[in-house]
């Protein structure tokens, strides 16, 4: 097999484990706008502050140390203890659960049946609060993030490749393993959604928000349910990336990378999302291996919003979106 092509082969398959990875994010974004009719912006800060806080509970860190220290004049920063992955994860969950609660209570709360524009001002005006917290809390400074996933070169992958073709594949087991993640997540999600009862209040509440309250439906218990859902996807994804990356403040602007996963497969279908990702993932990978050279490199920086540019134009709504048909 020319040498060319198995380039080409591998690079696919590292585009398909980067896309997931986009995807992880995007879902945070759908299932939210599904839920609310919210474009939440604050999603990638979601991320950040999910996986520093994670690292914080993890070391025993002890939050807001700085400030404490500079008020009071002590020099304290931990606790003396470190914290099992698990039981961290766990604990942190339970902050965004938290972080959910306080963001219906003292925002959305006062905003039902605003514009959609006053809502989307008001995530933004969450995502710079949740980022300054988060250096309040935990520092600015780069962290490594380590819950014991695997990470390197698969050498099954790279064995088995290596015998067939004569060119060993250099797959990530982080990408595997985010691939297996993202795979079981838009499954469960997709089965709540679809025939949960908590998941058909879901719909109801992002079609009106007036007729689900006449009909019964409580519209705080949804939307803490539906921001803890996503607080949950922020988690899975922070710890994706910080893992792969650290956690720094480059990971909040994945929810840029997100925006052309959402265009592709649509605002408001969750298996839209995953397909999105590969698409951008793939697609940005390949471009780069064939046309980057004689286009000057970096083209990964701006394919994706060039590829969704083309969509907005020819199908807005993505691939998975719902055709909206207004009557005048």
């Amino acid at each position: 097999m020319p040498d060319q092509l198995l380039y080409a082969i591998e690079v696919t398959l590292n585009g398909l484990m980067a896309g997931v990875l986009y995807a992880l994010v995007a879902l945070g974004f759908v299932l939210i706008y599904k839920a609310s009719g919210i474009f939440n912006y604050a999603q990638g800060v979601m991320a950040l502050f999910s996986a520093a806080t994670l690292v914080g509970i993890m070391n025993g860190d002890v939050p807001f140390s700085h400030l404490i220290n500079a008020v009071l004049g002590t020099d304290i920063h931990h606790f003396g203890w470190h914290v099992p992955a698990i039981l961290a994860i766990l604990l942190t969950m339970g902050v965004m659960i938290f972080l959910a609660w306080a963001v219906n209570r003292f925002v959305f709360k006062h905003l039902v049946n605003q514009e959609p524009i006053i809502l989307f001002m008001a995530t933004i005006g969450l995502a710079y609060f949740l980022e300054g917290l988060s250096d309040m809390m935990w520092g600015g400074d780069i962290k490594k993030l380590d819950v014991g996933l695997p990470q390197g070169i698969n050498e099954t992958i790279d064995e088995v490749t290596f015998n067939l073709f004569g060119y060993g594949f250099f797959i990530d087991n982080l990408d595997i393993v985010a691939a297996v993640v993202a795979v079981i997540l838009v499954i469960v999600l997709t089965l709540y959604s679809q025939y949960s009862k908590q998941g058909r209040a879901l719909r109801a509440v992002a079609d009106d928000h007036q007729a689900a309250l006449s009909v019964g439906i409580s519209l705080n218990y949804i939307w803490i349910l539906v921001w803890s859902i996503a607080g949950f996807v922020a988690l899975v994804a922070g710890i994706m990336w910080g893992a792969k990356s650290g956690v720094q403040f480059s990971l909040s602007l994945i929810a840029l990378k997100a925006l052309p996963v959402l265009m592709l497969g649509g605002f408001t279908s969750i298996p839209g999302a995953i397909v999105g990702g590969l698409i951008i993932g793939v697609g940005e990978k390949l471009f780069e291996f064939t046309l980057g050279g004689m286009m000057g490199g970096a083209t990964e920086n701006w394919f994706a919003y060039v590829l969704a540019l083309i969509f907005l134009v020819f199908r807005p709504q993505g691939l998975f979106g719902e055709k909206i048909i207004e009557r005048v």
